[in-house]
């Protein structure tokens, strides 16, 4: 089967080759990407990296400081919109594209359209996002079919809870929050009753840590009396969120990342996934979901793959810091082996630090072992973040977002790293860091071994290995040996192999002269029944040794 590989694009962000970067800027100051730069060419040249999906990030209308009132769109209190762009989980209409990515804001759904057929015609399939939990405090649907009634527009408003309510309110309370809610304007902002908060807030009064700019959509789980679950008949927001789900599954996406999925019951998923998919039988969900003992429900709600976040994500990243030993990533694969095609790895995202942040490595070059063990280890998709292959700070002060090693999803900005990758003016450090993705991205797609192959991880013989990380796959008489090595220092290491890897792997001892994958080294080796097999790994480098094997036929 072919490895997915996902590239996550931060569509505003992504072609910005403004470099005027005023803290807090306008649109007019530092510009804003749009969904035409990515251009036949851009995407080709995604496809020869390696990638199989873009997952665009930040389609759908959201709350902005910018005013788009001439074009028929609502515009939005500053007071309850994070940052001069705002944010793209803060939804003001499901129906509609954000204005900012459109250059013929008339035509933006049109432009999306194209951006879709272009993207298919490079071969690479399309994710957007899917914001359930959550919608923007002044939600308006300008977009939505004739026939359909907005969010909220039925609600009984002096019900705290009701199955049929698409929000929670707090009756007879006004929106009263811990901050200014004037911000600038002549008139402040009012909300009443109160709506509950998008983080289960369910007061009148967030505090500047909530996610205070949106509101939570009601699934029928009554929060007021303990979480309680109303699901028949069914809650009118399972109908009217399967619909929006269906109406961008008929622009021809081919997925949907579901922010913050595990925040709206598993009952609703299992509905709206199988509604969904017995239209659109390709169409995949990626569920952003962090606690572990939820997995397998969510998987079972309909969901192809989830973050593994607290597990491999939180490991590997402890084992770039020094925090831990990599026979920690053992335990982390383990701990979902049973569902491991499910999980996706990623080593960046848009809520994470840049590895090349001062918050986490400060060296883009500490995550490459973390890189070539996440993508080559099991059959499961990856995804890497734009501007992490190219070593991409995060450690502006763009506005609303501060200096906290993240790329900003708040403030009109352009990264560093994509305006020298697109004038072709990389280091040679950067260039090479970019070589080496792609290398490892080309063995992933191309190697049996890793696309159909069996995986066998060697930590349990090999716990001399403190700072280094070894496993094998195998498929078809083609065995790779992959060594990284997350130390500071160049090393030589013997790497034991186990006589169960044989008989697991059905393979027979051979002396062979490896090559490898990523340097194109050769190595004659001697693979022997609980033998040893010594190299020389770089510092925060690795080794994808190939050689073909006969199959032990006893």
């Amino acid at each position: 089967m072919d490895k997915v590989l996902i590239y996550q694009v931060f569509t505003r962000l992504y072609g910005n080759r403004n470099e005027t970067r005023k803290v807090g800027g306008t649109i007019a100051d530092n510009g804003c990407g749009k969904m035409q730069d990515f251009t036949p060419q851009v995407l080709k040249q995604l496809s020869a990296m390696g990638i199989s999906h873009v997952w665009y990030t930040g389609i759908i209308r959201h709350a902005t400081q910018t005013d788009y009132t001439t074009f028929g769109i609502p515009r939005q209190h500053p007071a309850v919109v994070k940052g001069r762009a705002g944010s793209p989980y803060a939804i003001t209409d499901y129906y509609d594209v954000d204005p900012d990515l459109a250059v013929d804001v008339p035509h933006r759904m049109q432009e999306f359209e194209q951006l879709v057929e272009r993207t298919h015609a490079a071969g690479l399939k399309v994710i957007i996002d899917f914001v359930p939990n959550h919608v923007a405090r002044q939600y308006q649907s300008v977009c939505k079919p004739k026939k359909v009634k907005d969010l909220g527009e039925t609600d009984d408003t002096m019900m705290g809870f009701d199955p049929q309510n698409n929000f929670y309110y707090c009756p007879g309370q006004r929106f009263a929050p811990y901050f200014d809610l004037y911000h600038g304007e002549t008139e402040p902002y009012l909300e009443e009753p109160a709506k509950a908060t998008g983080n289960d807030h369910f007061d009148n009064a967030p505090g500047q840590n909530d996610w205070y700019e949106t509101v939570k959509l009601n699934y029928g789980v009554d929060y007021y009396a303990g979480g309680i679950g109303f699901f028949d008949p069914m809650p009118d927001t399972w109908k009217k969120m399967t619909d929006i789900l269906l109406f961008w599954a008929k622009k021809g996406i081919d997925g949907f990342r579901c922010d913050m999925a595990e925040m709206v019951p598993a009952e609703f998923w299992a509905y709206a996934t199988q509604v969904v998919k017995k239209k659109f039988k390709d169409i995949v969900f990626i569920g952003e979901v962090y606690n572990p003992s939820e997995y397998r429900h969510y998987l079972a709600s309909g969901f192809d793959w989830l973050y593994d976040k607290v597990g491999m994500y939180d490991t590997m990243r402890a084992v770039i810091c020094h925090h831990t030993s990599t026979s920690a990533i053992s335990n982390a694969w383990q701990a979902t082996d049973d569902i491991k095609d499910h999980m996706l790895y990623f080593l960046e995202n848009h809520d994470e630090q840049r590895i090349a942040s001062d918050f986490f490595a400060a060296d883009a070059k500490k995550g490459v072992p973390a890189l070539i063990a996440s993508v080559l280890m099991q059959q499961n998709p990856f995804m890497l973040y734009a501007g992490q292959e190219y070593g991409e700070r995060g450690m502006d002060h763009e506005g609303f977002s501060g200096n906290d090693g993240r790329t900003t999803i708040f403030d009109y900005w352009s990264l560093d790293t994509l305006c020298r990758a697109a004038q072709k003016k990389l280091t040679a450090e950067e260039n090479a860091l970019f070589d080496l993705h792609q290398r490892v991205f080309q063995i992933a797609r191309k190697e049996r071994a890793v696309t159909d192959g069996v995986f066998f991880d060697l930590m349990y013989v090999n716990r001399h290995l403190d700072r280094q990380y070894a496993f094998l796959r195998y498929a078809e008489g083609e065995l790779l040996l992959a060594a990284v090595n997350f130390e500071d220092l160049d090393v030589v290491v013997d790497i034991r192999i186990p006589a169960h890897a044989f008989d697991f792997l059905g393979i027979a001892e051979k002396k062979v002269i490896a090559t490898d994958l990523l340097s194109k080294e050769r190595l004659a080796m001697s693979l022997r029944r609980d033998g040893s097999v010594r190299m020389e790994i770089a510092a925060q480098s690795g080794r994808v040794w190939k050689m073909k094997l006969t199959q032990n036929v006893m």
